[in-house]
């Protein structure tokens, strides 16, 4: 069975060897689907019973090793170093600086990173992560899976 938690946060970015607008300074409104494999807990009583997996506590996963650090703040390329610079002169900013340039792509494959290993198999029905995908806008998407 299969189950996806979607959550949405706000982040700026920029796609520095862009041929078009998103080599400026730009932000989007991110959504987040987190899917989900595993079996259907039957344990009498349990509060996850009829469950892969609570949909609240996928959430509180998401939120607390995702989510709150990308939320608000500028996902910035480490070789983007005008950006990276300039950004380290504004005091507080908050910033997350990635491996590659912040693409749908390479932002869902960082999540994938993030969380594969959040959601372990603590009810013993065989909990894994299947997908993470990321919408740059509501009609622009990226999926990561394991191995990508």
């Amino acid at each position: 069975m299969r189950i996806t938690r979607r959550l949405e946060f706000d982040a700026g970015h920029r796609i520095p060897n862009h041929d078009s607008q998103c080599r400026h300074l730009h932000g989007h409104r991110y959504a987040l689907e987190i899917t989900l494999s595993g079996d259907i807990i039957t344990a009498e009583g349990a509060s996850e019973q009829g469950m892969v997996m609570d949909f609240s506590e996928v959430r509180v996963v998401a939120q607390s090793r995702l989510v709150d650090a990308w939320d608000h703040a500028f996902l910035a390329w480490r070789g983007d170093k005008r950006v990276v610079e300039f950004l380290g002169t504004l005091p507080g900013h908050k910033t997350v600086l990635l491996e590659a340039p912040p693409t749908a792509e390479h932002l869902a494959i960082a999540a994938f990173r993030v969380l594969d290993h959040a959601y372990q198999d603590k009810y013993g029905n065989n909990l894994k992560l299947e997908r993470v995908r990321v919408y740059e806008t509501p009609n622009c998407w990226a999926d990561a899976t394991k191995g990508e």
